[in-house]
């Protein structure tokens, strides 16, 4: 009977234990996801930028209308 109130501290430090190490790894879940996702962003676009022709750097390349605007026709 004396061994008891030790036995219900070991218990209750364990099961703190275990819920420390749940928050933990959740957390440690958590930072691996939003890595994940903003190096997949950062990846992506950059994987866009690469495609793009030097004719993309002029606002209105592939609009034949803006060609006749200011010549006087």
């Amino acid at each position: 009977m004396a061994n008891e109130p030790e036995m219900e501290a070991t218990i209750e430090r364990i099961s703190e234990h275990k819920a420390l190490r749940a928050i933990g790894w959740f957390s440690v879940g958590m930072a691996a996801a939003s890595l994940g996702i903003f190096l997949g962003f950062e990846l992506r676009s950059w994987y866009k930028f690469k495609k793009r022709t030097p004719y993309d750097f002029y606002p209105h390349s592939d609009n034949s209308a803006a060609a006749e605007y200011g010549v006087g026709i």
